[in-house]
């Protein structure tokens, strides 16, 4: 499979921004989509995940409650809603696939096999 990152852009504190990832291959309904986030100078971390049916979600603390994933197998896309957004959630963010039909939710970047160019994020204070 193969996924296209967008929706990035710089936003002031407190705003809002909506990533789209639309992936290719007939088979997209049977993966589960991760959202990552990479600071300069940082790791790559888990942002939030969602499996392949769209029921299950897992959210890094950090966005808990600011942030929704959601998946449309009919489009070909992950979305990751950001509100409330603050300068440390500046970055750029990728969105990365496994083949997974079942409920389980991955944090690790290494259990993701295919990932998107990412899209620049930056939140001003």
């Amino acid at each position: 499979v193969q996924l296209q990152a967008s929706g990035g852009g710089l936003v002031q504190a407190g705003g809002s921004l909506r990533l789209s990832c639309a992936a290719s291959g007939r088979t997209f309904s049977s993966y589960s989509l991760g959202w990552f986030r990479q600071a300069p100078g940082k790791e790559r971390e888990f942002v939030s995940a969602i499996s392949w049916s769209g029921y299950s979600t897992y959210y890094a603390d950090s966005v808990k409650g600011r942030f929704t994933t959601s998946k449309d197998n009919a489009k070909n896309t992950v979305y990751l809603q950001m509100n409330s957004l603050k300068p440390e959630d500046t970055g750029v963010y990728y969105c990365a696939a496994r083949w997974d039909a079942t409920e389980n939710i991955r944090t690790s970047k290494a259990q993701y096999g295919y990932w998107g160019q990412g899209t620049l994020v930056t939140v001003s204070s």
